[in-house]
């Protein structure tokens, strides 16, 4: 069988047909992934020698990217031996992902499409996960769908959600008319590779729309908890909506030092804030985009635009880290 091998000289045996992603978690190795659909582009490798195929459609790649050797791991298997540039994430490896039954906790209206969710899990099997990591809650007939963890490791297990409306959405149709607490539903996780990494760089940007700021809410906490692990880094947050309504949160964490810029795509002539997109807002910044680190989490079309547009700026591509909301009913 194909030996696929990282640019940090980690390998895992392919096996013909099964994602280099699958293949790699299968025997311990974690790399990049968020959605498993080929949609999101977080597990996108550049290809330095084999080949492979296409088991599922790259839906994320531009044709730049093709061309350049660029696929994504939980589209495509190994056909011969196979480099990728791309390195393993060791900090996740001994993360359980595991399926527990849970407990609606509360439920409270944060605007009036936007509810905070919270569940609790029996108190003998806890859920381990590092913050921006999401799960799975699984509800009537096994209809599942991915929520962000609001909220870093807390002392009583409870797991914080923010859940969107969605027009017709099943899932939608739950939260928002019939959810009631102490309701018995099921979760798997935690899911994903977004989390916070060790880096070297100065500055530390924390990209986010509409819900997307969930994870970026649970990275705050977890930073604010061990302020002396980041030194003296820069922290900035942005945090972009349609209206002021849209923003139903505020980070407050005086130990960090952190800057706030809430940005408005429609904003009202009386505000004051960053009006357009959260990239745009970073660019504005004007910070040295060489000496920084970039998590971003929104949806699909903002977390595309702003590695682009970012990159193109000057952010070095392994700095930017990401988790697209790619929507479902």
């Amino acid at each position: 069988m194909p030996i696929v091998t990282l640019a940090n000289q980690k390998t895992f045996t392919a096996e013909l047909g099964k994602s280099l992603l699958d293949c790699a978690k299968s025997q311990g190795i974690v790399l990049e992934y968020s959605c498993h659909t080929g949609r999101c582009g977080v597990c996108k490798a550049n290809i330095l020698s084999g080949e492979t195929e296409v088991v599922k459609d790259e839906l994320a790649l531009t044709e730049g990217e093709r061309s350049s050797g660029c696929v994504l791991t939980c589209c495509r298997a190994a056909v011969t031996d196979v480099k990728l540039d791309i390195e393993d994430l060791g900090l996740l490896a001994e993360i359980e992902t595991k399926t527990m039954p849970c407990r609606l906790d509360s439920i409270e209206r944060l605007t009036d499409d936007v509810l905070r969710i919270v569940l609790r899990t029996p108190p003998k099997s806890t859920l381990s996960y590092l913050a921006g990591q999401y799960i799975d809650v699984i509800g009537r007939e096994g209809v599942r769908r991915s929520y962000s963890i609001a909220n870093a490791a807390r002392e009583d297990a409870k797991l914080e959600l923010h859940i969107r409306q969605v027009p017709e959405g099943v899932m939608s149709q739950y939260w928002f008319a019939e959810a009631q607490a102490n309701d018995l539903l099921r979760l798997e996780g935690p899911l994903g590779t977004f989390c916070l990494r060790t880096s070297t760089t100065q500055n530390l940007v924390f990209m986010a729309t509409g819900t997307g700021m969930a994870p970026v809410k649970a990275m705050l906490e977890a930073l604010a908890a061990r302020p002396d692990s980041f030194g003296n880094k820069r922290i900035y947050v942005y945090w972009g909506g349609r209206t002021e309504g849209d923003l139903y949160w505020h980070p407050d964490f005086p130990t960090l030092g952190l800057t706030y810029r809430p940005v408005l795509s429609r904003a009202c002539e009386q505000w004051a804030g960053a009006k357009g997109y959260v990239q745009q807002a970073v660019l504005a910044e004007n910070l040295d985009l060489a000496d920084t680190s970039v998590y971003a989490c929104g949806s699909e079309a903002m977390i595309q635009t702003a590695r682009e547009v970012l990159t193109q700026a000057g952010l070095p591509l392994k700095h930017f880290h990401s988790d697209a909301f790619v929507s479902s009913n």
